[in-house]
């Protein structure tokens, strides 16, 4: 789809209307997750450049190719850019695209876990690792064994075992694991290898992570979102079933999964109210 044009929106009034300043106006960022470590905020989020590369669907324009992470004192506080944390030349595995990350504290130590394409065009996931929040972040010579896609997202559960959660189609190519190998036919095309409307939606993966959170301890799961009836979500659901950003959470002895639909809501306030639970498990899986 072609890009929409942006000359009648209004900024001024949108500004006025929102509920708060942005943190950061000095970069261009995106998809951030936020943590608190000792006791203050920290912010992972994408940090996107204009590269020059022209729109599609499959993302290539979205170029990024290092991480900066936001610090603050606490939520009234001015947000610290605290300058690169990684950059793609510092990982020998990736060659760009730095999307999505996420981040977790285990022992005194920070790990940044990070989606980037490959030499051979494939999404897969790493880890970086620092003694401090901010970084610099060290990264792994290789990505994690048998990971792929895009927007890893690590949750902590009681007992002390770490999960990751991931996946996106499209330009994350979520779709072209189907079979359980990559599926290369039909590159420019980020629909190809789709189910069809009436099959079972792709879902979110899910593994639980070794004890060094360096691999996978385990074989790679579905995160299934069913209806009201129990039965698993179709493709042409676009409303309700998965497309990108997986996230964990739990409250009251529930986890709680909310994953954008396909179709995104723009306002941030808007996407806070109108995203609901699609998981509601009493057991991670």
């Amino acid at each position: 789809m072609p890009e929409e044009s942006i000359q009648h929106i209004n900024f001024d009034e949108l500004n006025q209307k929102a509920i708060s300043t942005p943190l950061v106006s000095h970069i261009y960022t995106a998809d951030p997750s936020a943590h608190v470590f000792n006791g203050k905020i920290y912010i992972y989020p994408s940090h996107d450049i204009d590269a020059g590369d022209a729109f599609d669907d499959l993302g290539s324009h979205f170029a990024m190719e290092d991480y900066h992470v936001i610090s603050m004192d606490h939520p009234d506080a001015n947000a610290i850019d605290n300058g690169v944390a990684l950059h793609v030349h510092d990982v020998p595995w990736a060659e760009k695209q730095m999307w999505a990350p996420d981040a977790h504290e285990k022992d005194g130590r920070y790990y940044l876990f990070f989606p980037a394409k490959g030499y051979d065009g494939i999404f897969k996931i790493g880890v970086a690792i620092s003694d401090t929040p901010t970084g610099p972040f060290i990264p792994q010579p290789e990505a994690i064994k048998d990971s792929f896609s895009i927007d890893p997202a690590v949750y902590k559960d009681d007992d002390g075992s770490y999960y990751m959660y991931f996946g996106g189609i499209w330009g994350g190519q979520l779709q072209r694991w189907r079979t359980g190998s990559f599926n290369a036919t039909e590159p420019e095309s980020p629909f190809a290898h789709l189910p069809n409307n009436n099959e079972p939606a792709l879902c979110a993966k899910v593994a639980r992570l070794t004890d060094d959170l360096l691999e996978f301890a385990e074989p790679v799961k579905d995160v299934l979102i069913v209806d009201e009836t129990g039965r698993p979500l179709l493709q042409g659901d676009n409303e309700r079933r998965f497309f990108e950003a997986s996230w964990m959470h739990k409250y009251n002895g529930r986890y709680y999964s909310p994953t954008p639909p396909e179709i995104h809501i723009i306002s941030v306030m808007q996407l806070a109210i109108t995203l609901t639970v699609h998981s509601l498990m009493q057991d991670v899986f």
